[in-house]
């Protein structure tokens, strides 16, 4: 009878209560209506950040209920039909109590909390409110309780309407504190480090890990309402709390009590994934994989085209319920959709994201959002830069800890750091002697260079010397991985594909990133060799590296379709050239190349795939095409792209499969003196 909550799925201070059914007994109902009353009790040993007074009351208020309900039900084993309507409106008004006790004690909402803190203090009288009325039209005579429980319910009444439920005065002073310190921001003055650990220690935010999941809540509300609506004040006070919450993480703790790769959400995957199939994480209307996972108020997750769709429809019910929605705000389900990228990732599936929220995103973080964020960013980035100059070694490796935090999804935060004069400062920790140091500037240079300026910046300085010693000379697996991506971002400038690939130790490097590094840096290595083929000059260089072999060696032996289908872009790319696909037949890789292209559930690797055919056949000659209409398998494969690939596949493959016909005519007519008619045009790659 209890609807369970769930954090993940429910938007903070929504209340998606369910009224119990109309054909419900009133046994269930009361056995119900005291076991929810018993949890929400059960939050009194929670920490409460903001109105405390409140939540008090509403224990104090509940305990006296549930008082009277167990002498009902320790009284009678049937209790009369009359009850059912009051008790459907208590039920109705414990739901609510129970998610407003959940928002008030939820991990990285504090801030949230304390902004919204009359909102909530009013929420609480509307509620008790509720509950007055609820019993307000309970049947006391036709219960066999008590007069003492009896006098209990009309003093809980009165209580209930007489109750004011202000803001805690605690409260009403440290949203005073938090506003003036957010005028400083606006303003470009440094805020007092005393008021602000003052707002810290009323929120209980006592550690650096406290502060971090203010920011990530924060920052997934701001995405709800980029997704909502936009609604222009709310995501201007978000945003201010953001770049505060920002700021102090960066600036008031000075250790992080917690391991880089928990911030990557890579612990523990495997545990989240037990019992977990690829049905459970399927969109009930559309039955393919969800990309943008978003939960309905009735509790049940959709993926967000397919029930936008639903709603364009003119339905407003939920599709696997049939239940009336009383709102059609769609809350992202973060947690199902690290599921959904964490199964793709271990079982080989090609995890797409939705394109449309890849575009909001970007548009969301090139601006700060408010003023009081821009400001509070901008001062960060100066302190952390000054750390990197003037600080010690372990202090140098803190900011860049955090430089590294902050650059991961925000252009703005990338921008502020590039203007702050952060990139040469990492260039020089780079020939760190501490692994951590070394690790944490490589990561955070990653994520500069995807801004366009800081490009430019890394290669003036020199600094791809500095990146180069660590890709082959690093001194963690992880900084190698990270400057191999790193190389990837700096390859889109043309001229950069010439600076890396003339010197020496880059391309090798890669190569030999690809023999002996794990999965990871595999992958990075493989799309940093892909986007330096871009420049023709360094075609040769990869064959000279002896890439060619390591690649057909990791199609064989991988189990990874990521890595597969990186491998085959490689070689349809060398392929273009005849030095490229001799390298590769000289290898023997047709027949492999055959079967890939048959079960590969890529559909980008099946496209590479049929791109290194087509450029073998055509610079392999005669004797590729004979082996090729050999093999009874090639033409369904091929045909299977006509219909079901991209257009530049079904293109290739349309060649290819003109190729082999033509070949085969000829043949039959025993006319092989002469090669058969290849297509003029010579192959491209498709990227």
């Amino acid at each position: 009878m209890i609807q369970k909550s769930n954090g993940s799925s429910r938007r903070i201070l929504t209340y998606p209560a369910v009224h119990p059914c109309d054909s419900i007994s009133a046994v269930t109902l009361l056995n119900s209506l005291i076991d929810l009353g018993r949890e929400i009790c059960s939050y009194k040993s929670k920490f409460f950040s903001t109105n405390k007074r409140n939540a008090r009351e509403t224990f104090r208020q509940i305990t006296n209920l549930l008082l009277f309900l167990e002498e009902i039900r320790n009284a009678t084993s049937d209790p009369p039909d009359q009850l059912i309507l009051s008790l459907s409106e208590l039920h109705l008004t414990f739901q609510k109590f129970r998610y407003l006790l959940e928002d008030c004690t939820r991990d990285g909402a504090r801030a949230w909390m304390l902004v919204n803190s009359d909102r909530v203090a009013n929420q609480f009288r509307i509620v008790i409110r509720a509950m007055a009325t609820g019993l307000d039209v309970f049947p006391l005579s036709v219960v066999d309780v008590s007069n003492e429980a009896k006098e209990l319910v009309e003093l809980i009444i009165r209580q209930g309407r007489k109750a004011t439920f202000e803001s805690d005065p605690d409260d009403k002073r440290a949203v005073r504190d938090l506003m003036r310190i957010l005028n400083c921001f606006e303003g470009g003055s440094a805020p007092d480090p005393v008021e602000i650990k003052r707002i810290l220690d009323h929120l209980g935010i006592k550690k650096w890990s406290d502060c971090n999941k203010e920011v990530k809540f924060l920052d997934s509300e701001i995405e709800t309402e980029y997704a909502n609506g936009e609604n222009k004040r709310e995501l201007e006070l978000l945003s201010s709390l953001m770049g505060f919450m920002s700021y102090c993480r960066g600036v008031i703790f000075d250790s992080v009590d917690i391991h880089s790769q928990h911030l990557n959400g890579q612990c523990n995957s495997g545990e989240a994934l037990k019992g977990i199939n690829g049905d459970d994480l399927k969109c009930p209307i559309s039955l393919e994989m969800m990309s943008d996972p978003v939960t309905l108020s009735t509790g049940h997750t959709y993926d967000r085209c397919s029930i936008l769709k639903w709603f364009k429809s003119g339905n407003a019910t939920c599709p696997k319920t049939g239940e009336k929605l009383r709102t059609t705000e769609l809350v992202p389900n973060h947690v199902v959709k690290g599921m959904i990228q964490q199964f793709c990732a271990e079982n080989g599936v090609v995890f797409a994201e939705s394109t449309r929220k890849h575009h909001r995103d970007i548009s969301r973080t090139a601006m700060a959002g408010s003023l009081a964020g821009e400001g509070a960013t901008k001062m960060l980035a100066a302190f952390l830069v000054n750390k990197l100059v003037n600080g010690s070694v372990e202090e140098m490796n803190r900011a860049a800890f955090e430089i590294r935090v902050l650059t991961k999804t925000s252009i703005f935060n990338r921008s502020c750091l590039v203007e702050s004069g952060a990139v040469p400062h990492l260039l020089k920790l780079l020939l760190s002697t501490d692994s951590n140091a070394q690790e944490n500037a490589i990561a955070a240079l990653l994520n500069l260079s995807k801004h366009s300026k800081s490009k430019g910046v890394m290669v003036e300085i020199n600094g791809l010397d500095s990146i180069l010693h660590v890709l082959t000379k690093g001194l963690k697996m992880e900084a190698q991985q990270h400057a191999a991506a790193t190389l990837f971002y700096l390859a889109s400038v043309e001229e950069n594909r010439v600076l890396i690939g003339e010197n020496p130790e880059a391309i090798p490097g890669l190569v030999q990133l690809i023999k002996n590094g794990n999965d990871n840096c595999k992958r990075n290595a493989l799309v940093a060799i892909f986007g330096l083929l871009s420049h023709p000059g360094n075609h040769w260089r990869a064959l000279a590296a002896g890439v060619v072999p390591l690649l057909l060696n990791l199609l064989k032996d991988s189990e990874r379709e990521d890595l597969i289908t990186d491998s085959v872009a490689v070689l349809a790319t060398l392929a273009e050239k005849v030095d490229g696909t001799v390298a590769i037949l000289r290898r023997g890789a047709l027949q492999m190349l055959v079967g890939i292209l048959s079960s590969s559930t890529s559909k980008t690797g099946k496209e590479y795939c049929v791109s290194l055919l087509l450029a073998l056949c055509v610079n392999g000659g005669l004797d590729v095409v004979a082996r090729l209409v050999k093999n009874p398998s090639l033409m369904g494969s091929l045909y299977s792209q006509l219909s079901e690939g991209s257009s530049r596949a079904s293109k290739k493959a349309s060649a290819l499969i003109r190729i082999l016909h033509e070949f085969s005519e000829r043949s039959s007519a025993a006319s092989v003196t002469r090669s058969p008619v290849l297509p003029r045009e010579r192959f491209v790659h498709v990227w």
